[in-house]
């Protein structure tokens, strides 16, 4: 059988599921799909409902569902259904996403019983949780010992791997940006359509919120901020809103909208559009989809510099470090941005690139197939 005919299997979080894993894992799948014969599966469910903080799991405009459903990861019985389902598939190649180390055990217990020959590659977007638990180390020591090789998408990961496992063959692959339409929609309009104002400075933050993401820093650092500032907040809330909606409604300064519910994809030109400057306050982190998101919307960043979070970011020239964030020096650094005129700056920059998405995405691909030719 030739390289290019050999049997891939690709296990993640798809469509319907929502949220950037999904996203992600959709896009390498394509890129993937141009050049390998390849089967995709999904979850049946992620999460018990009792224990998801957000509305919903799923996707509400998809319909069309392309990957099989077969697993859940609160019930073991459907890891040996599943495995059954994949071994059928006789792959050459089994490829998964790991972010969340309660999926070590049903993710391990795959590779142990996939045939000798398979190759088991994982694309690790996170290995030390945001949020950790007492059984962190044991479970991503038993994952890393069950895999051949590994994608990476910053140098903090790798040094998490390798920490765990020095020997670990790892492919570092940078996070290609998503698709966009930057420019679809002018400023005015974006803002008019929100209900802003078209004057004021706009600051972004975007995305699923939850404790690490640093929106309180922000709205800390937003109170010293005077009325020519205007603050934009977009994407639910995991757990309650209103520690957030009490803080926001104490502010001196009211120039503020928060929309507390999950963006789909055909709103997220107008709220891009509408900010000068997207930010990414985050109290740990290993990469961003938002920071990927961006860069497509030709949006200058501004994000701490923790984990992978600001990797080449200043010096690829699509944003800049926040070093810390206490209030005083957030929106020190965020008023001497402005009135230097970097921001405008470097949204002029974002706006002459030519991005060449498909041809990105292509990369990642072909990158990830080489790590799998080398293992």
């Amino acid at each position: 059988m030739s390289k290019a005919a050999e049997k891939w299997v690709f296990f993640s979080a798809l469509p319907p599921f929502r949220g950037g894993i999904s996203k992600f894992s959709a896009h390498t799948l394509n890129a993937l799909s141009k050049s390998k014969h390849i089967t995709s599966f999904t979850f049946r469910k992620q999460y018990p409902n009792f224990l998801f903080p957000g509305s919903s799991q799923f996707e509400q405009s998809v319909t069309n569902e392309s990957s099989e459903r077969i697993v859940s990861t609160f019930n073991p019985l459907t890891y040996l259904t599943s495995l059954l389902r994949i071994r059928q598939e006789r792959p050459a190649v089994f490829v998964t996403s790991y972010w969340m180390t309660f999926m070590a055990p049903m993710m391990a217990f795959w590779a142990f019983f996939l045939p000798r020959r398979t190759k088991k590659v994982a694309i690790i977007h996170n290995l030390v949780p945001h949020e950790k638990r007492f059984f962190d180390g044991v479970f991503n020591r038993i994952f890393l010992r069950s895999y051949d090789a590994f994608v990476v998408l910053s140098e903090a990961v790798r040094k998490d791997v390798l920490q765990l496992k020095p020997n670990a063959k790892v492919a570092l692959l940078g996070h290609p940006p998503y698709e966009g339409e930057a420019g679809s929609i002018s400023k005015e309009e974006a803002r008019g359509a929100l209900g802003m104002d078209p004057e004021k400075k706009t600051i972004l933050f975007f995305g699923l919120i939850r404790p690490y993401k640093g929106l309180s820093e922000l709205i800390a650092a937003f109170s010293l901020l005077d009325d020519s500032y205007q603050l934009l907040i977009a994407g639910e809330v995991y757990g309650t809103a209103e520690f957030y909606l009490e803080a926001l409604n104490a502010l001196p300064n009211q120039n503020w909208k928060f929309v507390n519910r999950y963006l789909a994809d055909a709103e997220v030109d107008t709220y891009f559009a509408a900010a000068d400057i997207v930010v990414l306050p985050y109290l740990s982190a290993t990469q961003s989809g938002i920071r990927a998101m961006a860069l497509s919307q030709k949006r200058a960043v501004l994000c701490t510099n923790v984990g992978g979070l600001a990797e080449g970011l200043e010096q690829e020239g699509h944003g800049f470090e926040l070093q810390t964030t206490a209030a005083t020096h957030f929106a020190e650094r965020v008023q001497s941005l402005f009135n230097q005129g970097d921001i405008a700056k470097c949204n002029a920059r974002l706006a002459a690139l030519n991005l060449d998405l498909d041809a990105a995405w292509l990369s990642f691909a072909k990158g990830l197939i080489h790590l799998v030719e080398e293992a």
